[in-house]
């Protein structure tokens, strides 16, 4: 059985041709199948049976392990066997009909408005402090994601439109509205922008480097963490957190779930869910500030004492 699984992995390598950190996270899954199989005394692929993969699957889920590792895990495995059927040592694929237990779904962490204030007010006439304040200005302003505010190219924002065009998930475009604090700052930027390039130097990015090349994302998360600390920032702002201060700012005032969906590029309206949750955060603490009867003690009603 370990002599397929070596097979599989040389398929997912060299025809398949995924990552090496691909192939060893299909490695370590696989693992825990085979040592699973031969406790079990199962010697061929073929006496695999669908009770064996729930017994693995209970054992994992028992020791901790979340939904989502336990869900890659069982299409790790649920792969290998449709490799092994298309090798003909099968007959069936005892994964098919297993679905991994969902994980309690966790809230991302946000900014509120006056956080996001704080944290955008960049006092600095630098073009490196300009560059970075239009950068993190349509980043809120549009709710972006990282990859795609780094894959922005000159020609992506229509200043006098007041728009964005972003290529995000599976080469999807939207068109995205550009605020009017954003739009100043990426004037600020644009003016500025080619004092900034070396002499000689053409690029098609947004935002740059100082070697006049584009910024890369993981450039753009050391700017928002050195903009964490500079602006005194209770911890650090990662780039999600203000795609969801955008999303948790929009629902709060418009409470129109659909156009945020649209705004995010969300495919599914369920994804654009969760920000309900953070919705109904935000108004259960103005009820619980305002109301007066949020804010008695526990205990008896005075209006209403026992009898």
């Amino acid at each position: 059985m370990q002599a397929l699984v070596d097979q599989y992995l040389q398929h997912l390598s060299s025809e398949r041709r995924l990552s090496s950190h691909t192939t060893e996270a299909y490695r370590r899954d696989l693992l825990l199948l085979v040592n699973h199989l031969q406790q079990q005394a199962v010697s061929a692929v073929a006496q695999v049976r669908e009770f064996h993969i729930r017994q693995l699957l209970a054992g994992l889920h028992g020791k901790g392990l979340s939904g989502r590792s336990l869900q890659r895990a069982l299409s790790a495995w649920r792969q290998f066997f449709v490799w092994l059927g298309s090798q003909r040592l099968v007959d069936s694929n005892p994964v098919s009909a297993i679905r991994a237990p969902k994980s309690p779904r966790k809230l991302p962490k946000t900014l509120d408005v006056d956080q996001m204030n704080r944290f955008l007010s960049i006092d600095d006439d630098s073009w490196l402090a300009t560059r970075d304040h239009a950068m993190l200005e349509l980043f809120y302003s549009s709710g972006l994601r990282l990859s795609e505010l780094a894959g922005l190219d000159l020609l992506a924002v229509d200043l006098s439109e007041g728009l964005v065009r972003v290529t995000g998930k599976g080469n999807k475009v939207r068109i995205v509205p550009v605020g009017s604090m954003a739009l100043r700052a990426l004037r600020d930027w644009l003016a500025v922008r080619a004092d900034a390039m070396p002499p000689g130097t053409t690029e098609n990015a947004l935002f740059v480097g100082q070697q006049g090349k584009r910024l890369g994302v993981r450039a753009i998360q050391l700017r928002l963490k050195h903009y964490s600390v500079k602006q005194g920032m209770d911890e650090p702002v990662h780039p999600h957190m203000l795609r969801h201060a955008f999303a948790s700012h929009m629902l709060e005032s418009s409470g129109d779930l659909r156009a945020v969906q649209e705004l995010l590029g969300h495919a599914s309206i369920s994804t654009t869910q969760i920000y309900t949750h953070l919705d109904f955060q935000h108004l259960a603490k103005v009820y619980d500030a305002a109301h007066p009867r949020a804010q008695r003690k526990s205990g008896a009603d005075p209006d209403f004492p026992d009898t």
